[in-house]
C-alpha cells in the first residue's frame, strides 16, 4: 500500500476529526468495549465520522512470517483496517494494560499494519527514517489492575511508552494523549460509571478537534519560533555589539536607547530574511531530504504547520517593524549615513532568495550572508552610536569575521546540494561540486585565522594576539583536518551537522575574543 495522505496539522484543523477507534480487549463484554461504546457516543454528539475496529473480531495471522513485513500478503480485515489507519486524522486505542504492556492481539495488529512504505520509510542514505503518519493525532485509553501511580513512577509506563513514543511517535503521530484507568479489580460500580462518563466527555470534546486549545497554541507558537530560526540570530547580534562597543572604545558615549533600537532594527529585518528564505526556497526544501537543523530551512511550509498566506502576512508585519524601529532609530541619529546603511543591508538581506537579486540562485548568497553579518552588522553597531563611517576600525575588524563565516555558508550548500540543482539554484556547492566548496571553506577557514593574526592586534593590542595564537588558531587547524577528513571520506550529499557545528562555533571567536578585548 502506498504512503497515506498526510492531512493538515491538527492545529489548523478546525472541526471534529475523522476517527479511527480501536478496540482491542479480546473479550467483548470486557469494561474496555464498554469505555470504547462510551467514547463512540460521545464522538458521536460531537458529529465526528467515526469508523470503529474490534480487534477480537478481525481475522488475521499476527505474527510477521517473512523477513520484510511489508512482503506478507494482508487479509481482508487488516487491508481495510489499513485503509482506514490512512482514512483517520485520529487513532483511539481502547485495551487493558497486562504485564505492564499491550495485549498479544494489539502488539500484532500494529506489527501487521505499521509496515515499512506505509507507516514509516527506512532511508537509503542512512539518515534515519520518514514518518509517513504526520498530520494525525492519537488517544491511548487502558485500564490495569495496578495503581496508576506505580504503573507510571515505578514501573516508568513500559506498555504506554512503547505504543506512544517507540510505535506511534516512529510513524509519526503526534501528539499521543494518554488516559489510565484502575485498579478496575477493586473499582465500585460508581467509580466504573465515572470512568465511562469520563471517556465519553474525551470523545465529545472532539468538537473542538483533537487538540486542546491549549495545546493549539503551543503547537502553533513553536512552529512560529521554528520560523524564526534563532539560532542564527546570535552571531548577528554579537557582531551588533561589537560594533557599538568599538565605537564608545573610540570616544563615543554609549546610548542605550540607540543600541535597542538598532538591536529591534536588525532583529525584525532577520525575521523577514529568513521567511521569505522559506518562501522563495520551497521549491528546493520539498525536494531536500538532508535537511537539519542548519540547513534546508525552517521546513513550517513543507510540513504545513504555517500557511503561505500565513508566512506572507508575518513578513509584512517584520517589514513593518523593521521600517517603524528604523524611523525611530532616525530621531535619535544622524540619517546620513545611518538610514542608507540600513537601506543597502536590507537590499542584501532580502536579495538573498528574493526576486530579482535571489542572490543565492546567482553563486553570490555565500558572499552575500558573509557580509551582511559582519561587516553589515558591524558598521550598523558603530555608525548608530556615533562612530565615523569612514573610520577603519569596524571594516578591518569585520574582515577577519566576514572570512569565518564563509565556511559555514559554504558548507550548508552541500546537504541541499541534490535539491538546489533539481531547481536551479546556483550555490556555490551546486556550481563546482561539494568538494570545491569543502576545499573553499578549507581556505576560508586559515584565512579567517591568518588576517586575526595580522589584523586584530593592530586595531586591539597584541595582548590579543598570545589569545589569537592559541585559541583561534589551533581551531583553524582542527576545523581543516575535520573538513579534509570529510571530504577524503566521499561527498555524496547527506546531513553535516557536526561539521556544521564545528564551522559555526569557529565564527564565535572572532567576535568573543574582540569583544572581551573592548568591553
Amino acid at each position: 500500500m502506498p504512503p497515506p495522505a498526510r492531512p493538515l496539522p491538527p492545529e489548523l484543523r478546525t472541526g471534529p476529526p475523522r476517527v479511527l477507534l480501536v478496540m482491542a480487549h479480546p473479550r467483548p463484554d470486557s469494561f474496555c468495549a464498554a469505555l470504547a461504546d462510551a467514547y463512540a457516543q460521545g464522538a458521536a454528539a460531537a458529529g465526528a465520522e467515526l469508523r470503529r475496529l474490534d480487534l477480537q473480531a478481525l481475522v488475521f495471522e499476527p505474527d510477521v512470517l517473512v523477513p520484510a513485513p511489508q512482503d506478507q500478503a494482508l487479509e481482508p480485515d487488516l487491508a481495510e483496517a489499513t485503509r482506514l489507519v490512512a482514512w483517520a486524522e485520529h487513532l483511539v486505542f481502547v485495551f487493558p494494560t497486562w504485564w505492564g504492556t499491550m495485549p498479544a492481539r494489539l502488539k500484532g495488529f500494529l506489527d501487521r499494519v505499521l509496515v515499512p512504505g506505509f507507516a514509516f520509510a527506512d532511508r537509503d542514505d542512512g539518515e534515519g527514517w520518514d514518518r509517513l503518519l504526520t498530520g494525525r493525532t492519537a488517544h491511548l485509553v487502558t485500564t490495569m489492575d495496578t495503581p496508576p501511580w506505580v504503573h507510571r513512577w515505578i514501573y516508568r509506563a513500559p506498555g504506554l511508552n512503547a505504543l506512544d513514543r517507540a510505535t506511534l511517535g516512529f510513524c509519526g503521530v503526534a501528539p499521543v494523549r494518554r488516559t489510565v484507568f484502575g485498579p478496575v479489580k477493586d473499582s465500585s460500580a460508581a467509580q466504573r460509571t465515572s470512568w465511562l462518563e469520563e471517556v465519553r466527555r474525551s470523545g465529545l470534546a472532539l468538537r473542538d478537534g483533537a487538540l486542546t486549545a491549549a495545546e493549539r497554541r503551543r503547537r502553533r507558537l513553536a512552529a512560529w519560533v521554528a520560523s524564526f530560526r534563532l539560532q542564527f540570530h546570535p552571531m548577528a547580534w554579537a557582531a551588533y555589539a561589537l560594533g557599538a562597543l568599538g565605537a564608545v572604545a573610540s570616544g563615543v558615549s554609549f546610548n542605550a536607547s540607540v543600541f535597542v533600537l538598532g538591536f529591534a532594527c536588525l532583529f525584525f529585518l532577520e525575521l523577514a530574511t529568513v521567511f521569505t528564505n522559506d518562501r522563495f526556497d520551497y521549491d528546493s526544501d520539498v525536494l531536500n531530504r538532508h535537511h537539519g537543523p542548519f540547513t534546508g530551512g525552517s521546513r513550517v511550509l513543507v510540513d504545513g504547520s504555517i500557511s503561505l498566506d500565513g508566512l506572507q502576512a508575518a513578513t509584512m508585519l517584520a517589514l513593518g517593524l523593521f521600517a517603524a524601529s528604523t524611523l525611530a532609530l532616525a530621531v535619535l541619529v544622524p540619517p546620513l549615513p545611518a538610514l542608507p546603511l540600513l537601506g543597502i543591508l536590507a537590499v542584501l538581506a532580502l536579495g538573498y532568495t528574493v526576486p530579482p537579486l535571489q542572490l543565492c540562485w546567482r553563486g553570490l548568497g555565500e558572499l552575500d550572508v558573509g557580509v551582511t553579518h559582519s561587516l553589515g552588522v558591524v558598521l550598523c553597531g558603530w555608525v548608530f552610536q556615533g562612530g565615523s563611517f569612514n573610520d577603519p576600525w569596524p571594516w578591518l575588524v569585520a574582515l577577519p569575521l566576514f572570512l569565518a563565516i564563509l565556511p559555514a555558508i559554504v558548507l550548508s550548500g552541500i546537504p541541499d546540494h541534490d535539491a538546489d540543482r533539481a531547481v536551479g539554484k546556483g550555490t556555490l556547492a551546486v556550481r563546482f561540486g561539494p568538494g570545491a566548496a569543502v576545499v573553499i571553506a578549507e581556505a576560508a577557514t586559515l584565512a579567517a585565522a591568518l588576517a586575526a593574526v595580522l589584523v586584530l592586534p593592530a586595531l586591539l593590542g597584541r595582548g590579543i594576539l598570545a589569545a589569537t595564537l592559541v585559541l583561534v588558531v589551533p581551531y583553524a587547524l582542527f576545523q581543516v583536518v575535520r573538513l579534509e577528513r570529510y571530504r577524503r571520506r566521499g561527498l555524496a550529499p547527506r546531513r553535516i551537522d557536526g561539521l556544521m557545528a564545528v564551522a559555526l562555533t569557529y565564527i564565535l571567536w572572532f567576535v568573543a575574543l574582540p569583544l572581551a578585548w573592548v568591553a
